[in-house]
């Protein structure tokens, strides 16, 4: 296997390896394995393989990772169903009562169990806001 060959294959492995990593650190390291082995193919002397290197590390870091980074990665959370209920309103169905450890409210068709951010009573059929979500158990306050 020539030298050339051996170049493209670590090229190709630090993208694999970029996968894996965050910031296209390995990716501008492949890229400069690339423009390396294009010197190699071309007969250049190592020193200037080398020197071919070097610049297309920093270019590709400096040039391509801005995109990657702006359009590349995902920078806001997506909420998912659980996320999205915390402020949502909803129906007391079933009495909360912390003493009995009772309760359930209807947001959105689902149902679901509840429990108040106090020691509070919340009757059947009160709207109330989901403060926070605790596993599955939501807690909630009456809204006046």
């Amino acid at each position: 296997m020539e030298i050339g060959h051996i170049l493209v294959i670590l090229g190709i492995l630090s993208f694999v390896a970029e996968i894996f990593t965050t910031g296209f650190i390995m990716g501008s390291i492949g890229i400069g394995f690339f423009f390396t082995a294009i010197g190699n193919y071309l007969g250049l002397a190592a020193s200037w393989q080398i020197i071919l290197f070097a610049p297309g590390v920093g270019l590709s870091y400096f040039l391509i990772r801005p995109v990657m980074v702006k359009y590349g990665y995902r920078k806001s959370h997506v909420q998912t169903n659980r996320d999205a209920l915390a402020g949502k309103k909803g129906i007391v169905t079933e009495e909360i009562n912390t003493t009995n450890d009772t309760g359930r409210v209807r947001i959105d068709g689902d149902d679901w169990k509840a429990v108040t951010d106090g020691n509070d009573t919340i009757p059947l059929g009160t709207t109330v806001e989901v403060l926070a979500i605790d596993s599955i158990i939501l807690i909630v306050k009456p809204l006046n």
